[in-house]
């Protein structure tokens, strides 16, 4: 045989051999890493997808409700004769560690979290319930703004904002309740300009029953706000709830939403190619959530869509989806961590810090921590594209 082609041969296989070994020594794709962000014996740490988040950089605030430990059975475990309480949690260091606000001496006076169980906060009167003036500058760079109720059917609609990232705040201003029985908003909007905002919220079907989602909007500072349209049919049966929205285009808005018939529990897909005014039902971006959990969806620097919810099922986890295509089709779920106790967790808030990671806040429960229920944290990588 040919020397040459013999040492060509050899010298295939060699780089076959080392392109081989550099691929297996290849380190793993980071783990997601779990932190703590509120957990305190005999209490009860939840659902920070009913209160909000916020980031400039590194620094990340988010809302949760504290309440008081008692196991309930298949309910949530919190005492629902004792107070739940509005608090906030700050990071500084990308989501890494955590301090705990109580913001209620802040005009954060969100003691109607407790709207569950009808026990409101001892010795602390509700701010007044006031009509905006408008003025609310929504491009400020430090601004928090958050959306409350005190029903989770058919409450009133208020909501607060802050210039100085959540140390003190302005309101509760009242949200009109748009010709339906009352509305029960959480935190979700989008800021189109200095006086312009769109909130994606829910209302109770015309039965009085949860629920139905709906955009509205603002164009005067929070003056008035307008009602532009529902997103999907009021539901015969069930529920479509706690909407989830990210502007593609300056006139294509995504949403999904948190659905629920008679049988099944899962997270739908909603896309309006005109600003807003009417929806196409686009897919179902996660066809199976257990018992039901809310989305959490944020657009990567990349453009994908990522999508992050509780599964109330066993085994009992945190998981994510990404869209490439502005979510007309997802992918696989993945896994940031199974090791739940319950299916009592979930109600997710994300943010992508300036590194590229996302930071998923959630409350959860856990074996090896004990029953209560606590904020957690996972800090992971979106697989590349």
């Amino acid at each position: 045989m040919n020397s040459r082609i013999v040492a060509s041969a050899s010298m295939l296989v060699l780089c076959f051999m080392a392109c081989s070994a550099e691929e297996q020594a290849a380190p793993a794709a980071e783990a997601p890493r779990h932190v703590k962000v509120y957990f305190e014996k005999g209490m009860f740490g939840g659902w920070p997808a009913n209160h909000g988040i916020w980031s400039w950089g590194n620094e990340i605030l988010v809302g949760f409700g504290m309440g008081y430990y008692k196991d309930q059975g298949l309910s949530h475990h919190i005492d629902r004769e004792k107070p739940e309480i509005a608090m906030l949690a700050r990071s500084v260091d990308g989501g890494e560690s955590w301090s705990i606000e109580d913001p209620g001496e802040k005009g954060y006076l969100l003691t109607e979290g407790g709207y569950l169980h009808g026990v409101t906060r001892p010795g602390v009167t509700l701010p007044e319930l006031r009509e905006s003036e408008g003025g609310i500058d929504f491009t400020h760079p430090d601004l928090a703004f958050t959306v409350r109720t005190n029903s989770i059917h058919a409450g009133i609609g208020r909501v607060f904002y802050s210039y100085d990232r959540g140390r003190t705040w302005d309101g509760p201003f009242r949200i009109p309740s748009f010709d339906s029985p009352g509305i029960a908003p959480r935190t979700d909007y989008i800021v189109d300009g200095k006086d312009t905002c769109s909130l994606f919220i829910t209302a109770a079907k015309s039965n009085g029953k949860e629920g139905r989602p709906l955009c509205v909007r603002t164009t005067d500072g929070g003056a008035t706000w307008e009602f532009v349209s529902w997103i999907g049919p009021e539901p015969e049966v069930g529920f479509s709830i706690m909407p989830a929205s990210v502007r593609l285009s300056d006139t294509d808005i995504l949403v999904t939403a948190r659905m629920r018939d008679d049988s099944r529990r899962w997270i739908g897909t909603y896309l309006s190619m005109d600003n807003g005014g009417t929806w196409d039902y686009l897919n179902e971006a996660v066809p199976d959530t257990g018992v039901g959990n809310p989305p959490a969806m944020i657009q990567l620097e990349d453009g994908r869509i990522c999508l992050i919810y509780g599964y109330r099922a066993e085994p009992f986890s945190i998981r994510a989806t990404l869209s490439s295509d502005g979510g007309r089709t997802w992918g696989d779920h993945i896994t940031l961590r199974d090791d739940g106790a319950s299916r009592d967790i979930g109600y997710v808030r994300a943010v992508q810090r300036p590194d590229g990671k996302v930071v998923a806040v959630y409350y959860f429960t856990d074996e090896a921590s004990g029953p209560e229920r606590y904020i957690g944290a996972t800090i992971w990588t979106p697989p590349a594209m």
